[in-house]
């Protein structure tokens, strides 16, 4: 793929928890900005890759504990041997081969060190930490009445345990992300990989529109995939954080302002070779045009 790729995800999230901080609360920086982590994204494009059946390393996978029966994550040698049917060897090629078969690290790379192999691979996708940017924003906290009562602390107890559900009343996440194909030119050199590639492209862009929506957990019911911008560049251009020209304002009709984008973006639009805007017509509203850009329903994924 002879071509880099800028570009923001946007996520909502609506009485749903994004990302939790281990205080069960939505993770925020120190001076308080509510934010979600690279991970947070990744998990939900890792789990729907698993659910199609393709090869994914670095995601929980549970087993039978040979000791007592008891129910434990594998670990990585583990894993690694369990998508690809044998055991890591000391050969650095075969296991890096193995590895770039992996579609998670395909993308987002690799940190491995197993049976003497000390790997790391940069992936050619990063993410930036995905800041929200509504700002009334607040922090709901539900108490959730279990079934069953706790017998632990008192075998007598008459009524069933208090639990807790933490959700925000509404947020929207903003993720810059870069694609640098060229981040495997020395593997390719080396002979393990045919390097990053359009189909390796497509594929991370037909799973980062719809992987939010797609990951309807207890917390994450609720989250969903909103926005998503990709510019596709000369491969020797490089473009700042995009988030930072993106401005949201919530309204009968939610609004995304693009115009200081668009002004930014014209000043090079020689360079660019297209841009694609993701959003819901139904929910949100566009502010300022990018000179050039297609427009798409981000549900329906047909031109606005």
């Amino acid at each position: 793929m002879n071509k880099r790729v800028y570009g923001v995800l946007g996520i909502v999230s609506i009485m749903a928890n994004w990302n939790a901080d281990f205080s069960g609360y939505p993770k925020t920086t120190s001076d308080g900005q509510v934010f979600g982590s690279d991970k947070a994204l990744k998990y939900p494009m890792k789990k729907m890759w698993d659910n199609e059946r393709k090869k994914v390393l670095y995601i929980k996978s549970m087993k039978f504990s040979e000791k007592d029966s008891s129910l434990v994550p594998r670990a990585l040698a583990e894993r690694y041997e369990y998508i690809f049917g044998e055991k890591v060897e000391k050969d650095s090629k075969k296991t890096l081969e193995n590895l770039f078969s992996a579609v998670d690290v395909k993308n987002f790379g690799a940190t491995f060190a197993e049976a003497k192999n000390n790997i790391s691979i940069m992936g050619a996708v990063q993410f930036g930490q995905g800041f929200n940017k509504y700002s009334d924003t607040q922090a709901e906290e539900q108490n959730i009445l279990s079934p069953f009562r706790d017998d632990k602390k008192d075998k007598e107890a008459k009524n069933s345990t208090l639990g807790t559900k933490i959700t925000s009343n509404e947020a929207h996440y903003f993720y810059p992300f870069v694609i640098n194909p060229l981040a495997y030119k020395e593997f390719q050199e080396l002979g393990v990989t045919n390097g990053y590639t359009e189909e390796d492209y497509q594929n991370f862009k037909r799973t980062a529109l719809v992987s939010a929506t797609a990951f309807a957990t207890n917390a994450k019911e609720g989250c969903e995939n909103e926005f998503a911008l990709f510019v596709e560049t000369e491969s020797d251009l490089y473009l700042p954080n995009l988030t930072e020209y993106i401005s949201f304002e919530k309204g009968e009709k939610n609004k995304i302002n693009l115009e200081q984008c668009a002004e930014f973006l014209q000043e090079l639009e020689q360079r660019i070779e297209s841009i694609e805007i993701y959003y819901n017509p139904y929910t949100t509203e566009l502010e300022g045009e990018i000179k050039g850009a297609k427009k798409f329903n981000i549900i329906t994924q047909k031109e606005v």
